[in-house]
């Protein structure tokens, strides 16, 4: 008897053997027992989780001589001969090689007879993406309304391709890819009925080398047993697969741990003589890394599933998380940088390199050199975040330097800045009670300003009162003035709540608005020039700060002073 490969002996034959598609074997078996029969459905998904292996099923549960159920017998005539591929009224159809108009509609010429066996005629068609927009049109009026006696099961690993008439005619059904966990346990259960021994490292290998597909999964242990002798060995696995030994990940971060960059050169090297692939090998130190970012935050969550829990614990806990974060920001900048390096061993050390040559900035605002940041001496409330156009997301001092700066993972922070106190005038200082001021005789844009601000007005009345200038005509009616091309913000519910502010803080004053141009500043202008002034500050005390010139000169950076952020 020919063997049977593993991904054919152990296909699924009914729904409880289904592996990782629970919600689409749950609906399905749920409409069979209802009798609520949609007339075509389309299986979604990547290669390998089981799409024509459902369609197969229900084909079954809808044939079987028992009659239509979730729990086809699989012993009758019709059962094994679609297990077989012979079943006369399961027509498959490969949407591959089939996608001109002619061979569609040669196909939809038969289906208005009457199934020759079945109870059902089934019509699978595979990758059905593949067919041409002609084929889809012709296949539109019978798949709206096919008969009775007819069922389509369209299956498709892109279903963006697909025209939207067709996926509106359908009942569609996304299939998941496998996680790890479950191709494991799968394999796990094959093995066992296979009575071949296997490393737990070996089948997690086997599952990310799947990358979701069980079908794979299974073809690559085949493989393995094949370059095994029947055995499953992490080693054979590994030079199977062309993965990367983990101990030599684990031997580049005991150099890094160690800041020896000889050491971290020599690992390198050996990887050199072994014609690792460094792509692979830069993959697999982000995984490693993520898998130590998880063993910090939660440590419980690291299994032993690859043999490594305690050795990825223990650099865990050697490692900092500023460091640990900054190393996985470095190595995928690496990954997306390797094609560009000269070669990709060359890529990958100075990769490494990088990682040596910095780190995060962990100082405290105090333990900031005096003097080291203009930015650092200003008074005033402002957090300025400068936007720097640069490849790498650390800095570096220049040789001048007194004190070289450490490596930051993102962009310079710089503390609050404002401008200088110097420039600000004394009548621009808040006043605690700016109405007295006004009712004095102390008339002037700046009392007005800070009264529109203290007013306690919001939203469009507060905007209405930001525009107007309150003029002062003595011994007759206040003016409240506003400039025509700003009229429409007095209407609605604007101009009401400012009276009623005016009326409650100046009841001995009669108050009329006119619309005319203010002679004065207005609060809005004296907003928008104060807010100029802090931002000429900000950017100024950036240009001059020392981490900025170093971002500029080492890396050709260059400040955005749109970008700047400051607070009120």
């Amino acid at each position: 008897m020919s063997y049977h490969v593993l991904a054919r002996k152990y296909r699924p034959r009914c729904f409880q053997e289904l592996v990782g598609q629970e919600v689409v074997a749950r609906a399905l078996s749920h409409a069979l027992e209802q009798n609520r029969l949609h007339h075509a459905y389309l299986f979604t998904g990547t290669r390998g989780v089981g799409k024509t292996t459902i369609a197969r099923i229900l084909s079954r549960c809808l044939n079987c001589e028992v009659g239509i159920s979730a729990n086809p017998c699989g012993e009758c005539s019709t059962c094994r001969e679609i297990d077989e591929g012979r079943f006369v009224d399961l027509i498959e159809v490969d949407a591959a090689s089939r996608t001109k108009v002619e061979d569609t509609r040669e196909l939809l010429d038969n289906v208005q007879y009457a199934p020759t066996r079945g109870r059902y005629k089934v019509y699978l068609i595979d990758e059905v993406h593949m067919l041409s927009g002609h084929s889809f049109n012709a296949l539109l009026k019978t798949l709206e309304e096919p008969p009775p006696h007819v069922k389509f099961l369209l299956a498709t690993t892109d279903p963006q391709k697909l025209p939207i008439t067709i996926l509106s005619r359908c009942l569609q059904f996304a299939l998941k890819p496998m996680t790890p966990e479950r191709v494991v346990g799968h394999l796990q259960q094959v093995l066992a009925a296979e009575q071949i021994t296997a490393d737990d490292a070996a089948l997690w290998l086997l599952a990310r080398g799947a990358q979701g597909s069980m079908r794979d999964a299974l073809s690559l242990t085949d493989q393995a047993i094949a370059f095994g002798h029947g055995a499953l060995v992490e080693a054979d696995v590994r030079t199977l697969l062309g993965s990367i030994d983990r101990d030599v990940v684990f031997r580049v971060l005991d150099a890094l741990l160690a800041h020896d960059a000889a050491a971290v050169l020599a690992v390198v090297a050996g990887m050199a003589e072994q014609s690792i692939d460094f792509a692979g090998a830069i993959s697999e130190l982000i995984s490693v890394l993520h898998r130590l970012a998880v063993a910090q935050a939660v440590p419980q969550a690291i299994d032993n599933s690859e043999g490594d829990r305690e050795r990825l614990l223990a650099i865990a806990q050697a490692l900092t998380a500023e460091d640990l974060q900054l190393y996985y920001q470095m190595a995928l900048h690496g990954r997306r940088d390797l094609p560009l390096a000269v070669d990709a061993r060359s890529g990958f050390e100075m990769t490494l390199l990088r990682m040596l040559s910095f780190r995060p900035d962990t100082r405290s605002p105090s333990a900031s050199p005096a003097g080291s940041s203009d930015a650092q001496k200003a008074g005033a409330a402002v957090s300025v975040v400068p936007s720097v156009q640069a490849a790498p997301i650390v800095t570096a001092a220049p040789v001048s330097m007194p004190e070289p700066v450490i490596a930051s993972v993102a962009a310079p922070v710089v503390a609050p800045v404002a401008a200088p106190t110097a420039h600000t005038p004394a009548s621009e200082v808040a006043d605690a009670h700016p109405q007295s001021r006004l009712m004095a005789g102390d008339w002037s844009a700046e009392a007005w300003a800070q009264w529109v601000e203290r007013s306690g007005l919001t939203g469009a009345p507060l905007n209405l009162a930001r525009h107007t200038y309150l003029h002062q005509q003595p011994n007759s009616a206040w003016e409240l003035r506003l400039a025509p091309q700003f009229q429409m913000l007095a209407g609605g519910q604007a101009f009401p709540p400012l009276q009623q502010a005016l009326a409650r803080d100046f009841p001995a004053q009669a108050i009329h608005m006119s619309m005319v141009d203010p002679e004065v500043e207005t609060p809005i202008q004296r907003r928008q020039r104060l807010l100029a002034a802090r931002r000429a500050a900000a950017e100024d005390a950036l240009r001059n700060d020392p981490v900025v010139k170093a971002l500029e000169s080492t890396f050709e950076a260059r400040l955005i002073p749109e970008s700047l952020t400051l607070t009120h």
